[in-house]
């Protein structure tokens, strides 16, 4: 049985539905579980049964409240994860962890790799790569995914936040300086679930760190422009509206956000022998669910 902790987030919820699609047993916890307390954690999986697999959605992610909240940020993202791999190497479980490009601080001119000196730049990266150091430390049978740009239709995010100012305003400004990929919360619980599956089949993906994101080297402003060109041929957006390029500075933030973290994808892509999606085919793919504004 697979136990999703963080079922009613944005990936949570794309991996939950998908198990209930293929008749995957699960179970789905959400804040009525506490990840900061291990107690909690053991009481929920001693009530479930065996369970086989643990997949960790759980997470503290309004990045620049954590300058201000660290305490809040580090239980939920360090200690909490520490708490999740310390239960399931107790009970045998296979571990999945989300963590992030922000585990990097933005600096490099290529895709990171996952063997690349992780240096974030704020207290959410740095909660998350210390997350990723506890989990190593406690649990050998876990995979630590890092992915970015998370988008979904399942929780607030970059896609549905620009269809809605878009409807909304005649001019809207997004960074241009910040280069990434995004990527589909469906193609990242698809791929989850493809991992748990090379255990059924024999053939397990070796544990450790993987980057997973779609194809593509992109700004925000170009993400923002393609989604404005795909929801208007969609008929998703009726009314004209004007996007403005502007840099990071004209938005002042608590914390600095990398300004290039496109991951790269090799190994995941050479360890599984899956396709990595282009970033606009899965846009248009996850823009074709949504209902006209």
């Amino acid at each position: 049985m697979l136990w999703i902790i963080g079922a009613k987030g944005m990936l949570g919820t794309e991996a939950a539905r998908l198990c209930e699609a293929s008749a995957l047993a699960y179970r789905g916890s959400d804040r009525e579980v506490d990840i900061t307390q291990g107690e909690s954690l053991r009481a929920f999986a001693q009530a479930q049964g065996p369970v086989s697999w643990i997949l960790n959605c759980a997470a503290y992610t309004a990045v620049d409240m954590a300058e201000e909240d660290a305490l809040s940020c580090s239980r939920i993202n360090t200690q909490g994860a520490a708490n999740i791999a310390r239960l399931a190497a107790e009970i045998g479980a296979g571990m999945i962890h989300l963590s992030t490009d922000y585990v990097f601080n933005g600096k490099g001119r290529r895709p990171y790799r996952e063997d690349d000196e992780p240096c974030p730049l704020g207290v959410y990266g740095r909660s998350k790569r210390e997350g990723e150091v506890a989990i190593q430390s406690l649990h050998k049978a876990a995979y630590i995914i890092r992915t970015a740009w998370l988008y979904g239709a399942y929780g607030k995010n970059f896609v549905t936040t620009m269809l809605r100012l878009m409807k909304e305003q005649d001019q809207v400004s997004v960074v241009h300086d910040q280069r990434g990929s995004p990527t589909w919360a469906y193609d990242l619980a698809r791929l989850i679930l493809r991992i748990i599956g090379t255990h059924a089949e024999g053939r397990p993906l070796p544990y450790g760190i993987y980057h997973f994101s779609h194809e593509g080297d992109i700004s925000w402003f170009d993400f923002a422009s393609e989604i404005y060109r795909q929801a208007r041929e969609q008929g998703l957006l009726t009314r004209p509206c004007t996007l403005k390029p502007c840099t990071s500075a004209e938005f002042p933030a608590k914390v600095t956000r990398p300004a290039y973290s496109v991951l790269d994808k090799g190994k995941i892509h050479a360890a599984l022998g899956v396709d990595i999606p282009d970033w606009k085919l899965s846009l248009r793919a996850f823009l074709q669910t949504l209902s006209p504004f």
